[in-house]
């Protein structure tokens, strides 16, 4: 359509231009150009139809693709594995000799190794593409790991459903998930079961109970489909009270508070303190100001790990940790 317009522009430039010259030349009237220039107008209206039809067509022709693509995908198989498990009370989640790529010929991790210990903090950094949530995706079974072993609690997790082993793990993304509804019903959906004396709690606990209380309603104020009446710094407390009524075993916090101003930011991070006590937890951090006081941090680059260690470990030295740290606090 795009390219319709500039030509039906075109034409009308020339023919104008071209009839002005035989007008002064006194070959052509001045009333049959402009008779002319109002037929060429009349012409040209449908072909721009069409070509504005055309481009819808070809939008409705990619979008029946993809429902198509969704529709002859195959079922994810519920097979419970066999895989050999290996009980340690010393180790919450460990990856062993772990291959995965999420194309065949051209693996990202080919030979990692993580153990998380119970009740441990573990922060992931890296640059952009490094693999961190590549990690969370294998842990939560979105992918199947090509070669080696993934277990929590020793058990291999393809020896169990999806769905028991979603249950143990709670999320907290950078990007809120609130759906159209209260925001009683919001933060009761992480545990369906939840009395209404354990929501409350969980939004003190989130320190969501505070703003909560405020609104006019209260917990039965009604979020909209995007929850933008409420502000983003809202939104991510609300999803980390979801995370405390869940109670799960492991928690994953993907940049949780990245999307909020600073002063929401030392909130945000009370209430993830809160949740992260006692409780085994993975923490992709951008800001390192989040992960000081890990158990371990892990540096990736290029789906292995290059560096572990705590906070004042890995500064002590030159490392990749030592310079992400510089980018984001040197001062001269």
């Amino acid at each position: 359509m795009p390219v319709m317009t500039l030509l039906q522009n075109v034409v009308y430039v020339l023919v104008a231009a071209v009839g002005s010259v035989q007008v002064v030349a006194g070959k052509l009237l001045l009333g049959n150009v402009q008779a002319f220039l109002q037929y060429s107008a009349q012409f040209s209206s449908p072909l721009m139809q069409v070509s504005q039809v055309w481009n819808t067509l070809i939008s409705m022709l990619t979008s029946v693709d993809r429902i198509f693509a969704v529709l002859d995908a195959d079922e994810i198989d519920e097979t419970l594995g066999e895989y050999p498990d290996q009980p340690d009370k010393d180790s919450k989640v460990v990856f062993e000799h772990v291959q995965f790529g999420y194309d065949d010929n051209n693996l990202l991790m080919k030979d990692f190794n993580m153990n998380v210990k119970p009740s441990q903090m573990t922060a992931i950094v890296g640059e952009t593409g490094a693999g961190k949530t590549t990690i969370i995706n294998l842990l939560e079974r979105f992918y199947e790991i090509n070669d080696g072993s993934l277990r929590i609690d020793g058990k291999d997790i393809r020896n169990e459903s999806r769905h028991d082993l979603r249950s143990k793990i709670s999320i907290v993304l950078q990007d809120t998930w609130l759906f159209s509804g209260t925001i009683f019903d919001n933060i009761k959906y992480g545990n369906e079961k939840a009395t209404d004396e354990e929501v409350y709690a969980a939004a003190k606990a989130a320190y969501a109970d505070d703003f909560i209380e405020k609104l006019p309603d209260g917990y039965d104020t009604v979020l909209n489909e995007n929850a933008d009446n409420i502000s983003q710094g809202q939104r991510q407390l609300l999803t980390i009270a979801r995370a405390f009524i869940a109670n799960p075993d492991i928690l994953i916090l993907d940049e949780a508070t990245s999307n909020v101003d600073s002063r929401t930011e030392l909130i945000v991070q009370e209430a993830m303190k809160r949740l992260l006590k006692d409780r085994t937890s993975f923490v992709i951090a951008h800001r390192l100001s989040t992960i000081y006081d890990a158990d371990q941090i892990l540096v990736m680059d290029h789906g292995d790990i290059v560096e572990t260690g705590t906070h004042t470990e890995l500064l002590s030295h030159d490392g990749p940790y030592h310079q992400l740290y510089d980018s984001q606090y040197a001062t001269n």
